[in-house]
């Protein structure tokens, strides 16, 4: 297959590339140490971002956007990613959910919804699935089991609902202007018959912002919880049928989550690729340079295997996905994980490299790339989790 950039997608590849070096990277370990999770944000380098199309380029283009493909949305966030992950992420945050408006928004929704999102350069998309005591359940939900999964109640009152309840570790939570809430509007049936998703804006009567989470890595990124307490929302928002939320839909637009995960994890291993072979490069013990030393050596080449083997996996998927081949879902799954166990490895051996740098100095780049990195070992559910799907794949192949 060839990977192959077209010259639209190799400049917004530079572009993205430019900002991270230019802008990204100067901020990123200053917004990481501050203590308040709240503060770590910085609201003019979500403006500066925004002017040259990173939050709405997956808008399409006939709705206002940028509309790039599957592909350019890949090399963008590893680019991003390069400087910051966290970054990154709150970037590629807001293209998931308009993903969701393309898929099951009615067009006077998506002209509703859209408009001050693209108007607004500080306007943050988020979700809203995960509780208390609700999230691993609403990916593999029991089949029968009524008492699991979210608990977010929306009841109806002639053309409102009511939503009680909350969720927890809510991306752009405290920062965002508009959330994809995803109700119960059935308690009797099981969570994935009986889910409705509701568009909320923040302003909403009856909707609050509680804790931000204080977080070890993703410093930059926020994550809060959001109260419902008889908060009114207007039949109008409903997104596709009712109790219809967790049911899955089909479209290429689907397999956005594992992409735009991996793809990160890219650009978080070629700057510990990075961070690792300018150390080995300059550092010395026992009177020779790191990289002359085999152990360093091995190191070295392991990180730049683990690096290129994932970028592939990205852009395979991605390539395929703007095709709109037909893909069974656990190759997606399967790209997750992997992006897992390499973002973990490069990062971990870019740390060891630069301790043997400096004995048991700690050096603060590398450290963040860790923190960073811990975070793919339990986001979007985890890795038992995905693996569980293969038992799909091997029923649907031929005996």
């Amino acid at each position: 297959m060839d990977f192959s950039l077209n010259e639209q997608q190799r400049g917004w590849q530079m572009e993205a590339r430019r900002f991270a070096e230019e802008e990204i990277r100067p901020i990123s370990l200053e917004r990481d140490r501050i203590a308040d999770p709240a503060a770590t944000i910085d609201w003019d380098i979500i403006r500066k971002g925004s002017r040259l199309g990173f939050r709405t380029a997956a808008v399409p283009r006939e709705w206002g956007g940028h509309g790039i493909d599957f592909v350019t949305q890949a090399v963008v966030i590893a680019e991003l990613a390069r400087g910051d992950s966290a970054i990154a992420k709150t970037f590629s945050q807001c293209w998931k959910w308009c993903h969701l408006i393309a898929d099951r928004c009615t067009p006077e929704q998506r002209d509703r919804f859209l408009k001050p999102f693209l108007a607004d350069d500080t306007y943050l998309l988020g979700g809203g699935i995960t509780e208390p005591n609700a999230g691993s359940d609403n990916r593999l939900p029991p089949p029968d089991d009524p008492r699991s999964g979210l608990r977010l109640r929306a009841e109806r009152e002639g053309d409102e609902w009511i939503l009680n309840g909350e969720k927890c570790f809510i991306a752009n939570a405290n920062v965002g202007k508009l959330f994809f809430a995803f109700t119960r509007t059935n308690a009797a049936a099981a969570v994935g018959n009986g889910t409705s998703i509701f568009a909320v804006p923040i302003d909403t009567p009856g909707v609050r912002v509680g804790k931000v989470f204080n977080k070890s890595g993703w410093r930059f990124y926020q994550n809060a919880e959001l109260i419902f307490d008889n908060a009114r929302v207007p039949h109008a928002n409903l997104l596709g049928e009712v109790n219809s939320g967790l049911k899955g839909h089909g479209g290429k637009n689907a397999r956005f989550g594992e992409l735009e995960y991996a793809a990160n994890a890219v650009g978080v291993c070629d700057a510990a690729v990075e961070m690792a072979t300018q150390c080995a490069r300059t550092a010395r013990r026992g009177g020779r340079l790191l990289a002359e030393q085999q152990l360093v050596q091995l190191k070295l080449s392991e990180m730049h295997m683990y690096t290129e083997a994932l970028r592939s996996y990205v852009m395979r998927l991605a390539a395929e996905s703007d095709a709109d081949r037909a893909q069974p879902a656990p190759h997606g799954h399967f790209l997750m994980n992997f992006s897992s166990d390499a973002i973990q490895r490069v990062c971990y051996a870019n740390l060891a490299i630069h301790t043997y740098a400096g004995g048991a100095a700690m050096h603060s780049g590398a450290d963040k790339l860790v923190r960073d990195a811990i975070i793919w070992t339990h986001i979007a559910g985890d890795s038992a989790q995905r693996m569980k799907s293969l038992q799909g794949l091997l029923k649907a192949q031929p005996a």
